[in-house]
């Protein structure tokens, strides 16, 4: 492969950019997946609801998904962090933070979420083993289990009837001002879960699994599992650089096809949509790589007239 004559450059090597890694090498594309090693879910011990994966670790996903994309010449991974883009669409150049300069005709961000330091102290511990943000990823294993929601506001009142199909044994903390109002803390009356708006004093835990939160006014929540909603940020600060529309949640704008306003440009995955789940990302890099074909095969179809 000419690495500097590309069909498409993906950023990011998590299932979004993988699956659009394997479509595009089946159609029979030049791909370069640039990734920098440092996955989201590297803190999680097990990828969950992904047909056939259910239950396998996400470095092993990734190493099965990377042998299987092998077996198509066309594609290329790189290990690097990109760094600057230019050019329009057909166009790009591509600067990597190694020095590796790569021209591609498209570009599909499939960068995912980070999360931004966690503030409450014992939580990092915990993240990935007995604290978790997907109960539809991780709420099976905790079954039945006493749970603390650390959460408060609207996306609290979403979460607490969503996890309550795994267990009713659950307490909410909201870490200082609830941001509810009455009738929403009447229905947590009716429902039996206790709210308590005392900040965190930290999260004591044993080998990564959560023992009880202790809150600053002395309460002490004895519990086995934790469902939080973190602070996310886009993955990488490129699309943003380069002009892409950003949500109000902080993902990139795309429309239906997963295109982003800048002409050539894609995204997929987490970073693209709030339905953060392994399979989602993977679909969706799949479509965005099915459309980003057909793009191609247009524009050499119409060159030959």
């Amino acid at each position: 492969m000419n690495k500097n004559h590309l069909d498409v450059v993906i950023i990011g090597g998590g299932p979004a950019g993988l699956n659009a890694a394997l479509v595009l090498g089946r159609a029979r594309k030049t791909v370069a997946v640039i990734d920098a090693g440092r996955p989201r879910n590297a803190v999680t011990r097990e990828v969950h609801g992904f047909l056939t994966r259910d239950g396998m670790s996400p470095s092993e996903f990734r190493r099965i998904a990377k042998e299987e994309i092998s077996a198509y010449s066309g594609v290329s991974f790189v290990t690097d962090n990109v760094v600057s883009i230019v050019g329009t669409d057909g166009r790009f150049q591509i600067e990597t933070e190694h020095g590796q300069s790569f021209a591609s005709k498209k570009i599909l961000f499939a960068v995912g979420m980070q999360d931004l330091p966690l503030a409450i102290p014992g939580l990092a511990e915990v993240y990935g083993k007995s604290a978790f943000v997907c109960p539809f990823c991780d709420g099976w294993e905790l079954r039945d289990q006493p749970i603390v929601i650390i959460n408060k506001g609207t996306t609290l009142m979403h979460l607490a009837p969503l996890l309550s199909g795994w267990t009713n044994r659950l307490t909410v903390c909201t870490n200082g001002p609830d941001d509810l109002t009455d009738a929403e803390r009447e229905e947590f009356q009716r429902n039996q879960v206790p709210l308590f708006d005392s900040p965190i004093l930290q999260i004591d835990s044993n080998g990564g699994f959560v023992q009880e939160v202790i809150l600053e006014d002395g309460t002490t929540i004895p519990c086995t599992g934790i469902f939080f909603k973190p602070d996310l940020v886009t993955g990488s600060d490129l699309p943003q650089m380069i002009g892409c529309e950003i949500t109000d949640w902080g993902g990139i704008v795309v429309d239906q096809f997963g295109k982003t306003n800048i002409p050539g440009v894609f995204s997929a995955g987490d970073a693209a949509s709030r339905m953060h789940q392994a399979i989602a990302a993977a679909s969706n890099g799949a479509f965005a790589a099915a459309v980003i074909t057909g793009e191609l095969n247009a524009e050499t179809w119409g060159r030959n007239k």
